[in-house]
């Protein structure tokens, strides 16, 4: 056969051989584009790409402050609803992580087949009517109730957004994207602080406020409306302005089929990587136990012990959390990007060991010092560390998972982290000085015990991961070169 028989030439984005014994093969032929349009084109897609994310890191500002804000509020919550710690501590963990936890499996269901745009919308929505809701609270129960539905509303937001921003970034970019989303968790924790401890001085000589149709309002009461309605103007803006990606990554079978988003197969495909996911899940849910335990207790903590009013702790640990916790999220992000880059497939997972290995020290002593600047010094420390188990679990799991599994995956990371963060740890810690210490001022040696038991099962089972997570990537991308 001579080189001539072999010559092909270009017809209308096909390829066709010119000698007649060869079939018509149909390949697509990708045309280029002028240089200066490639660049103009690259650059609206990037600037597209992070708006995605800055809205959605907004929406995550949100949900923090909505869910945060109890905390700051524990004492006159507590005599106005004749509350115990055990019984705060279930409107402050149980009660949101029980239908955040348990929500987010369906809703995931349903962000891995329809438009996940409109699902966060829909739960932004949801999520802040719940929150203006716990300002009309007259008792416990009231309480419990909207607590739940605030759970219910945020489990829309990280599933589906973790799908979202797997179609929109390469995977040596991915750290950084969730490093920024990450942030607004804890942008919402300071605000949260902050714009409570603002409200709380601004009105502490003020009793009730009379609202239009609703009467006499604690000033509690009012702080709750007042950050759960903006939420309402974020889910519009999202919806006009936002449109679905298309999804990248998909999973395909032997036969050439695309493997179908079910709840089956996702459990299918944790089972087939389950010493890796058994790690990932308990081992970043103990890590963020300990993450729970500062933002939902230091607050009780520094009043108790040095005498802080709520307005001044607001202040003092809002400021922390934005200076602290925000450039811990974002170093963590880069740390996964700058180990992604040097070839380390478990990148996420050893970022994660890392941080946890940290954080154990700071978040065990800075309750044990008398000296309140030092203490401050130590939680400072804490919160940088505390925060990487938010954008280094959503790596892990983006970056292993097809992606019409990914929502519901990370569903299940979550539905297992807050039970187990949110739902016990807090919980645990509330036990421990109610049960134990039977006193109140204790409450930092139950938040030192808590941690110091969290953070050493956390480092060894992420330290354990990531051996189980290199082979995992290995196993997937055999599959990928054989179906």
């Amino acid at each position: 056969m001579n080189e001539k028989s072999l010559e092909i030439e270009m017809v209308e984005g096909t390829v066709q051989p010119q000698n007649s014994s060869f079939k018509t093969v149909n390949i697509p032929i990708v045309t280029s584009a002028p240089e200066t349009e490639l660049f103009q084109e690259k650059v609206e897609s990037s600037s597209y790409q992070w708006y995605v994310v800055i809205i959605c890191m907004v929406a995550y500002i949100l949900s923090f402050v909505d869910r945060q804000i109890l905390s700051l509020m524990i004492e006159p919550i507590k005599a106005d609803l004749m509350l115990s710690d055990t019984q705060f501590s279930l409107l402050q963990g149980l009660a949101f992580s029980l239908f955040y936890a348990f929500m987010g499996v369906p809703i995931a269901a349903l962000a891995d087949k329809k438009s996940r745009i409109k699902i966060i919308s829909i739960g932004i929505a949801f999520w802040s009517l719940a929150t203006a809701a716990c300002g009309l609270s007259k008792n416990f129960i009231q309480m419990f109730l909207a607590r739940l539905s605030v759970g219910a509303g945020e489990a829309a937001l990280s599933p589906a957004f973790y799908s979202i921003v797997a179609d929109l970034f390469p995977k040596d970019k991915l750290g950084r994207a969730l490093g920024v989303y990450a942030i607004g968790a804890f942008i919402g924790s300071g605000l949260a602080f902050l714009i409570g401890g603002y409200v709380i001085g601004l009105l502490k000589d003020v009793s009730f406020i009379a609202l239009p149709l609703i009467g006499e309002v604690k000033t509690w009461q009012l702080t709750f409306m007042l950050v759960g309605l903006p939420g309402v103007l974020l889910a519009l803006l999202m919806i006009l302005t936002v449109r679905e990606p298309t999804r990248k990554g998909l999973k395909m079978s032997q036969n050439g089929e695309v493997v179908k988003a079910s709840f089956k197969n996702s459990i299918a495909f944790i089972k087939v990587h389950k010493k890796t996911f058994f790690c990932h899940f308990i081992g970043f849910s103990f890590y963020t136990m300990m993450l729970y335990s500062l933002l939902g207790w230091a607050p009780a903590y520094y009043m108790r012990n040095f005498g802080l009013d709520a307005s001044q702790t607001g202040y003092i640990l809002g400021l922390i959390i934005l200076v602290a916790n925000t450039s811990g999220a974002l170093f963590c992000g880069w740390l996964i990007d700058f180990f992604s880059k040097r070839g380390y497939s478990d990148a996420a997972i050893r970022a994660g060991a890392i941080g946890c290995a940290a954080l154990i020290l700071p978040s065990v002593l800075f309750t044990q010092v008398d000296n309140l600047h030092l203490s401050l010094a130590l939680i400072f420390v804490a919160m940088f560390f505390s925060t990487f188990p938010i954008p280094a679990s959503a790596a892990a799991t983006q970056m292993l998972t097809p992606n019409q599994l990914r929502a519901q995956v990370s569903a299940k990371f979550l539905l297992i982290s807050n039970l187990i963060a949110l739902g016990i740890g807090t919980t645990a810690v509330a036990l421990i000085t109610d049960k134990y210490f039977q006193n109140t001022v204790m409450v930092g040696n139950s938040i030192s015990i808590v941690n110091a038991v969290a953070g050493l099962i956390g480092v060894f089972l992420l330290y354990k991961g990531c051996q189980y997570y290199r082979e995992s990537i290995k196993h997937e991308k055999l599959e990928n070169k054989t179906s």
